[in-house]
Parts: structure tokens; C-alpha cells; sequence
């Protein structure tokens, strides 16, 4: 023990530590998708058969198991690459210094945006809505058509009453203010929304490429849902209200967060001046 513990210095403990932080930032980012779960199996199949090998000092097989991983990575990242894109794209935004607040002149309350979206779903009126996080949603509305303008109620019926030109297709809202509206969402593949109409299928889809809150109101029973990570929970209205502004609140805050790399140097930094 004495001989491990004295080949053990400052460089090796600063390796350790980088390793630790990039291999949980992938895990944190990578929770509760499909492709954490794949990572799961795959790391703990990798772990058995290479502790197998070791203790029975099966060289050769060691060998062939080592070949295999290589191409189950491959694989891996072939099959689940929308996914890794989404978890890159969150260790990205990670590293901004702070999250964006909403303007001054464009601050909007999540209870009015519930307010707003139940009114839709009472009128049976179909709605796509994605809330804007960590990471952008430019691309996807330059698909569409920038509208910069506060988020309202009038606004809203207009955009998705048909046959408005802009009812088709998805809304942005970035810092309380509507970005753009008639943008085309990513369609998702999953064979759960198989009797899912096209306006579910892109809320889902976009939330398996970004961190975005997205609503859908169905125009046919008036139902809301909500997509996020991936995977899609429908609410009835009224009755869930709750839970519906419960899930926007998260998405859309007054306050701003500030990173906690950021909250360390304004600390070191009010330290330092106090001196």
C-alpha cells in the first residue's frame, strides 16, 4: 500500500480528477436516454468480461474482446447518434457563463403562458411550442418566420388559427419573447408514436436533439403534451394544470442562473477585493 501511495502525485490525482469530471458529465448529460442506457449495459458487460479475462489470464480472449468493443462503440454511435448529438450539444451549453434572462421589456409569467395554452386546447386548437434552454434553437427557425415579438394570447390564437399562413408548423420562444414562428421540427422515428400525428412526432423529435420544453395541443381532443428528453407526457387540461405549470416554470425563469464555475470566480473574485 505504501509503495502505490508513493507513486500517487499532484499529476496523477489532476488526471484522475479530469477523467472523473468528464466521465460523470457524460453519464449526468446522458441519464434517462436510451443511449445512457445502451452506455450502462455496454460499460458493465466491458467491466465482467475484462475482470473474467484478468483473473483467469485469458490472453487470447482478451484479445477477441477488445476487437468487440471497438465495433460496439462503433455501432453505438452509429445507432444513437441523434441522441449523442443532444448530449454534446448540453456539455456545450454547460459551458456558457451564464443562462440567458428574459428581457426587460419581454418578461412573461409562466402561469400566463399555461393560461394561454389550456385556452388553446379548450378551443381544439392545434399548437406547437418549443421553449428555448441551454441549447439554441436558431437553426430550426431558420426554417421558419422570424417574428421577435412579445408572447401574448391575441398572438398566439393568430399564429395557429387556421388558415392563417403561419398555423402550420412550430412556434420558438426564447427569453420570454416569441422568436419565430412556422418552423419545421425534426420528426421522430420512436415506434411508440406510431398513431401519433405529425405535430406529437416533431415535439418529440426536437426534444430528442435539444434540451427545449415543446408543447403540443392537439387539435382533435384538445390535450395537452409536453416533450422533453425524448419522451412525451399528455395531460387532459384543466385538471393538470399543476403539473403543466410545473414543467414550464422550469423552462422558463425570471431569475438568472448563473454557471457554477462562474459563482467560484465572482466568490475568489469578492474575496480577493475584500482584502
Amino acid at each position: 500500500m505504501s509503495e502505490i501511495l508513493s507513486k500517487i502525485d499532484i499529476s496523477a490525482i489532476a488526471q484522475i480528477a479530469i477523467l472523473y469530471a468528464v466521465i460523470y458529465s457524460i453519464l449526468k448529460a446522458a441519464r434517462g436516454s436510451r443511449f445512457g442506457q445502451a452506455l450502462t449495459g455496454v460499460g458493465l458487460i466491458a467491466a465482467v468480461m475484462f475482470l473474467f479475462t484478468y483473473v483467469f489470464h485469458f490472453d487470447v480472449l482478451s484479445t477477441i474482446v477488445r476487437a468487440l468493443l471497438a465495433y460496439l462503440a462503433i455501432s453505438t454511435v452509429v445507432i444513437f447518434q441523434p441522441e449523442i448529438r443532444r448530449i454534446l450539444s448540453q456539455l456545450g451549453a454547460f459551458g456558457t457563463f451564464e443562462r440567458q434572462k428574459h428581457s426587460s421589456d419581454g418578461a412573461v409569467d409562466p402561469k400566463y403562458v399555461v393560461d394561454v395554452i389550456l385556452e388553446l386546447a379548450a378551443k381544439n386548437t392545434g399548437a406547437l411550442i418549443a421553449i428555448e434552454r441551454g441549447i439554441s434553437l436558431r437553426g430550426y427557425e431558420a426554417t421558419g418566420v422570424a417574428t421577435d415579438a412579445l408572447f401574448s394570447r391575441e398572438l398566439m390564437e393568430i399564429i395557429f388559427t387556421p388558415p392563417m399562413p403561419l398555423h402550420d408548423g412550430g412556434v420558438t420562444i426564447r427569453n420570454g419573447r416569441i422568436a419565430a414562428a412556422h418552423c419545421v421540427f425534426p420528426v421522430s422515428n420512436s415506434p411508440s408514436l406510431i398513431s401519433s400525428g405529425m405535430r406529437h412526432r416533431a415535439a418529440v423529435g426536437l426534444s430528442e436533439e435539444t434540451d427545449a420544453l415543446v408543447i403540443a395541443v392537439s387539435e382533435e381532443s384538445g390535450s395537452v403534451s409536453i416533450a422533453h428528453n425524448g419522451k412525451i407526457t399528455r395531460y387532459a387540461g384543466e385538471a393538470d394544470r399543476t403539473a403543466l405549470q410545473r414543467w414550464i416554470s422550469k423552462a422558463i425563469s425570471n431569475d438568472k442562473r448563473d454557471n457554477p464555475l462562474v459563482k467560484l470566480y465572482k466568490k475568489l473574485q469578492k474575496g480577493a477585493s475584500s482584502k
